[in-house]
């Protein structure tokens, strides 16, 4: 039998062999903690190798996912599909194994990592999205939702803001079942950290209300199982384990400094470094009692086996709970959602109010709630203004998680990343909300949900210069540009109550991204339409006014600016000018339909184009060509009531009726 040193080096071999082949990477991260890593995964990860997607496994996340190496040797290892061939191929075009950990590439990888900090903020979503799930499904002796998430996490991790959002959040609800390591060894990219780093990180997280085991070395096997046993014994709190460690141990010229951070060894340290192990293998060799020590199938299997025996006692026991708690797991919405939602967006043509798409948004949120109990929302401490609180909304605590609403605190960047890690654990449809400016803080959790695909429902209030006095410092200019131009990313912008429904409705249903609502502050006049036009506002944009006669102009507007371009149209048919009005409260939806499609609202042929839109000009170029006006902003605004922004910024029938006219020339 292996002993735990050899296996440990075998975290070690690969890692610093792969490393050296790609020449690239960072060996330092992996040698230091193989031996916490033995201990984890040997002794106490539950997990099925043969199916990485088993609900009931603990998650691990590598928060500093610059050690990649780290979690793909762990998987090869331990039996993933994930052969040597792939190891080899560190860092290469369309590789497994990618230079940072990256969702839907690996198998077994529960997370994309490499952003600091954003890593532990997934696990705590992770852990949140478990405690939640086992409150609403679990029953006496039918602990079917019974999960560990761990995390590793650097110096980089604990130093971004972001892991102070989380990691408070985390202690005040009391996440038992969340296990964070500290890889405490001293060294970042610029070297030494104490001219930099000197917090007190185990008093941090002790006021956090987290338990705290400081001063493990994290080389000994046996102080690393006791703070393992330690941390699964306290099921009130989140356990941040501090290990001491030496980054690059083993390697004997560069272990425990910034050279064996990121960069490879050296052919002649890895060579030294093999002697001072005693690894007496070729690189990329591992001997087969070392697999044997590592394996995790027969154990992954049996482990699986136990619990599928627990859900058909629990299926016995509990059927409605059962097959709910299944439906939920494979990500499938109710049956009759999808008819019950097309209905509701009827029901609000059909009754036309004319209010707040914020509001709107609620209506949304208190017809659909009640269809849907795997909805788990939230704010960034705007629930007022955001409106994301509807009437079957119950607040989840430390003491009772069995609700469906996190009041996140003003925390837009940890709330995100924390959905995203809701998502990937799965069981959920998760939404969040901030002001529209505020999604500023949270741009790269955005982002990583895109590049992620993950069906995380961002929120947004407050979505123009027409939020008025608060002024500039919260008025959105730009940032619609920026979420448009993020791929993956369906940003919507909706113009009435009806809008608003077609894109909650489409933002629930999407499975393969995240999806950005962005909500007035104001209140939008209804607009009425056909059966027909009602249904093509799932296709991103449509014609919902037209002309009788030849198309001399089309106004292209979103949001709030729509109602503006149907008065403009009018002003215009009035003077002779024949002006179609597309709302196109969805462009990336729109960019995505067919040629025949595209051409029937936008046609080629008309050159006459103008966008209305009370916020960043640039974008609508690519719709209205470069011959083209918009009407758009290309400052920042002012603080003033709305009417007076308005004017001063151009957004009237008399600009838009005049700009029109400019093209027409």
């Amino acid at each position: 039998m292996s002993s735990r040193i050899d296996l440990a080096n075998a975290i070690r071999a690969l890692s610093m062999d792969a490393v050296q082949r790609a020449n690239s990477g960072h060996p330092g991260a992996p040698m230091g903690m193989a031996d916490i890593a033995q201990v984890l995964w040997n002794d106490y990860l539950q997990h099925n190798p043969a199916n990485p997607e088993w609900p009931n496994r603990d998650r691990f996340v590598l928060s500093n996912g610059h050690g990649s190496m780290l979690i793909y040797s762990l998987l090869h290892l331990t039996g993933y599909d994930l052969d040597i061939e792939e190891l080899k191929n560190f860092r290469k075009m369309h590789s497994k194994t990618p230079g940072h950990p990256e969702y839907g590439y690996t198998p077994g990888v529960e997370t994309t990592t490499g952003p600091l900090g954003q890593g532990i903020s997934n696990a705590v979503g992770m852990a949140l999205a478990e405690r939640v799930l086992a409150a609403q499904f679990n029953r006496p002796n039918y602990a079917v939702v019974d999960h560990y998430t761990y995390t590793f996490v650097g110096d980089g991790c604990l130093m971004e803001g972001i892991s102070h959002e989380v990691c408070s959040l985390a202690g005040t609800l009391g996440l038992g079942k969340l296990v964070a390591f500290y890889d405490d060894n001293n060294i970042s990219i610029d070297g030494e950290v104490g001219g930099w780093f000197t917090d007190d990180t185990p008093a941090r997280f002790e006021a956090y209300g987290w338990q705290v085991i400081a001063d493990v070395d994290g080389h000994n096997p046996d102080a690393v199982s006791a703070a393992v046993e330690a941390a699964r014994s306290e099921s009130g709190k989140p356990t941040l384990i501090c290990c001491k460690t030496l980054i690059g141990k083993g390697s004997p010229n560069k272990q425990g400094t910034a050279a064996c951070h990121g960069a490879a060894l050296g052919a002649d340290e890895v060579a030294a470094t093999r002697e001072a192990l005693g690894w007496k293998y070729e690189p990329f060799v591992i001997p087969d009692e070392i697999y044997a020590g590592w394996s995790a199938l027969d154990k992954g299997a049996a482990a699986e086996s136990s619990w599928n025996d627990l859900m058909q006692s629990y299926a016995a026991a509990h059927p409605e709970l059962a097959g709910q708690l299944q439906r939920r797991l494979r990500g499938d919405l109710p049956e009759d959602f999808s008819e019950q939602a097309a209905a509701y967006v009827a029901q609000c043509q059909e009754s036309g109010d004319s209010i707040a798409s914020r509001k709107a948004s609620q209506n949304c949120l208190n017809a659909f709630g009640p269809l849907l109990p795997e909805l788990l929302g939230g704010s960034a401490d705007l629930a007022g203004s955001n409106l994301t609180l509807w009437s079957g909304s119950e607040g989840i605590s430390a003491e009772d998680a069995s609700g469906n609403y996190i009041y996140y605190g003003v925390r837009e960047f940890g709330m995100s990343a924390i959905m995203n890690g809701i998502a990937l654990h799965g069981g959920f449809v998760t939404y969040g909300a901030t002001f529209l400016m505020f999604m500023e803080y949270a741009r790269n959790a955005v982002r990583m949900a895109a590049l992620m695909k993950q069906p995380a429902i961002f929120v947004y209030t407050h979505d123009s210069i027409g939020l008025g006095e608060d002024g500039p410092t919260h008025q959105p200019v730009e940032q619609l540009t920026a979420l448009r131009s993020t791929p993956n990313l369906h940003t919507w912008r909706p113009c009435d109550t009806v809008e608003s429904a077609v894109c909650w409705k489409s933002a629930i249903e999407r499975s393969d991204g995240p999806s950005a609502l962005v909500f007035s502050r104001q209140g939008l006049p209804h607009q009425a339409r056909s059966e027909s036009q009602v249904a093509d506002i799932a296709r991103g944009g449509y014609v919902l006014r037209d002309t009788d006669g030849a198309v001399d102009a089309i106004l292209i507007a979103t949001g709030s600016e729509v109602g503006l371009a149907m008065s403009a149209a009018d002003a215009l048919a009035a003077k002779g000018v024949n002006a179609r009005v597309v709302s196109m409260p969805c462009a990336e939806v729109f960019s995505q339909q067919d040629a025949g499609y595209r051409e029937a609202v936008l046609p080629s042929d008309v050159l006459a184009r103008v966008a209305v839109e009370a916020l960043h000009a640039d974008f609508w170029y690519k719709f209205v060509g470069l011959d083209g006006r918009v009407v758009g902003m290309t400052s920042f605004g002012e603080s003033a009531p709305i009417d007076d922004l308005m004017q001063h910024f151009g957004f009237t029938v008399d600009n838009v009726v005049a700009t029109v006219e400019d093209v027409l020339l």
